[in-house]
């Protein structure tokens, strides 16, 4: 470490952009966590030693630029998915979405170091870990929020294992953060002052909390049949391909057996039809069953069969009469509920839509420009009310997180009314090779914090029953198309976070920087 420094203070910009990018190997797919925690670890002396509140935040966001870029390569891959801009430039907008990402690390840097000073000792990591907390759930809603990547996901171990995952109900995700990067900065400064015994014995700790056995968990009782259809991204918008596409995920959904009832999952854009009634004729001409939305229920209602309910992404067109011809002026992104006579007997809208991919800001400056989504077509989706619980009596309540919205942590169920699952419908398919382990990842820990199981269907993988611990029960592979037919999980009691939501994280927040204060006061007196 007295290397590193060394090194560090004769390079810094070198350095600190070095251990940012390896910080993010600890995220799916390479899960390689112990050079995450190496490098947050270092990151923590190098700013601990700086000289000024503005040089460590200076630190703080080089550290992020770095960190931020390899955690959301797989943005430039949804670059090559679209016609209106060159595919390269996915390679310039991650980076620069990185410029504005690593404003938080900055701020985490720049508040530890005016809390702490002077010295880099156990004071300054509680510091740090508190300024965390702020800085990642600070991220998770300035600016509509974009909270991908939370340092806690490289603690979230195999899928087969809670890992420090069994800490989410007690802490929740940014709590969970500021914890691992506070133990991270404990131990680079244990090998600083070469006290191996501890520094043995909470390698130790932290080695078995990983690999710890998930151990039993109750069945369920609700038989579930999740689907992936392995529909590629570069023909998922292709008309002649709709039929086709049809008969692969009804293939893959029709009952195997007898069964009183039956919980079917499609993903998003599993259904290319409109479904509702009511719309223009032109807008059903480009449908599958004949431009008859009856029609296309109905021979879903006559795949899933009787006692089967299903639940899949569709479309919703928003329309407004202009010239005296209806038009769509918008359309909603959402999940139905279809029952085996093929009626929607229920529906709920995505909330937290995606920046550019959805809809584009300041759509009337930009457009001009050549701006466009990345998203196929030319209007913009409209957000829904928010966390829905879907009430299907005796299919359970089910709560409608659509794709993106499961990264939101503490944002993702109705608190009034507490569903038994979460359906996570979602096209991956334009994520590349890092985008799906890292989003199953965030899934798990959503599981994990709510107490709640999560079921996740998607296009071309990763699709996964995830139990109420956030342990992956199920999965599907990526580019496969399969299914997986078991039992829905059982939620467990509501957790601490599931009752608390971000006040228990501030909490955690106010605990760690209390104890800084403390081991100031007492390193003085």
């Amino acid at each position: 470490m007295d290397m590193l420094l060394g090194f560090a203070r004769r390079h810094p910009n070198v350095t600190l952009l070095l251990l940012g990018a390896l910080a993010a190997l600890g995220y799916p797919p390479l899960g390689l966590w112990p050079v995450a925690i190496v490098a947050m670890g270092a990151f923590a002396l190098i700013v601990a030693d700086s000289a000024t509140i503005g040089i460590a935040a200076k630190r703080g966001w080089l550290f992020g630029v770095a960190h931020f870029t390899v955690t959301n390569n797989w943005i430039a891959t949804a670059f090559t998915y679209q016609a209106e801009m060159p595919p390269t430039l996915g390679w310039l907008a991650v980076p620069l979405l990185s410029l504005y990402l690593a404003v938080y690390p900055a701020i985490a840097a720049g508040l530890a170091k005016a809390l702490v000073r002077n010295g880099s000792g156990p004071a300054f990591a509680l510091a740090l870990g508190a300024s965390w907390i702020l800085g990642e759930w600070l991220r998770s809603w300035v600016f509509t929020g974009y909270s991908w990547g939370p340092f806690s996901l490289a603690l979230m171990g195999p899928w087969d294992r809670p890992g420090f995952g069994a800490l989410l109900p007690f802490a929740g995700t940014y709590a969970l953060s500021g914890m691992a990067v506070c133990a991270a900065a404990l131990l680079a400064m244990l090998v600083v002052a070469k006290r191996w015994v501890p520094l043995a014995a909470a390698t130790a700790v932290l080695v078995t909390g990983m690999y710890l056995p998930a151990g039993e968990e109750r069945e369920g009782y609700l038989p579930l049949t999740l689907v992936q259809p392995n529909l590629r991204q570069e023909e998922i918008d292709d008309a002649s391909k709709y039929e086709s596409q049809f008969q692969t995920i009804a293939g893959l959904s029709t009952p195997q057996r007898p069964v009183s009832q039956r919980l079917v999952l499609w993903p998003e854009s599993g259904v290319p039809d409109y479904l509702r009634d009511g719309y223009p004729q032109r807008y059903y001409d480009r449908m599958t069953a004949g431009a008859n939305p009856a029609f296309a229920r109905a021979r879903i209602g006559s795949t899933i069969g009787e006692g089967s309910l299903l639940l899949t992404g569709a479309q919703d067109l928003e329309l407004e009469e202009v010239g005296g011809l209806r038009r769509a002026t918008g359309a909603y992104n959402v999940v139905l509920a279809i029952d085996g006579q093929g009626e929607i007997i229920d529906s709920a809208a995505k909330s937290h839509l995606v920046p550019y991919g959805e809809y584009l800001p300041m759509r009337a400056l930009l457009e001009p420009l050549g701006a466009t989504r990345l998203v196929a077509g030319t209007i913009d989706f409209l957000p829904g009310p928010g966390p829905q619980s879907l009430d299907l009596g005796s299919y359970g309540k089910a709560g409608i997180q659509i794709c993106y919205e499961i990264v939101f942590s503490g944002e993702v169920t109705d608190r009034d009314n507490r569903p038994d699952y979460i359906f996570n419908p979602s096209n991956d398919g334009w994520f590349g090779a890092w985008g799906p382990p890292q989003h199953l990842g965030q899934a798990r820990m959503r599981a994990a914090e709510e107490g709640l199981p999560v079921l996740r269907s998607t296009t071309t993988g990763i699709s996964a029953v995830i139990d109420a611990r956030g342990v992956v029960r199920e999965h599907i592979g990526r580019n496969i198309a399969a299914r997986v037919d078991t039992l829905v999980p059982p939620a467990h009691e509501p957790t601490w976070f599931a009752q608390l939501g971000h006040w228990l994280t501030l909490a955690w927040g106010l605990l760690l920087c209390a104890g800084s204060l403390v081991v100031m006061r007492h390193r003085r007196g």
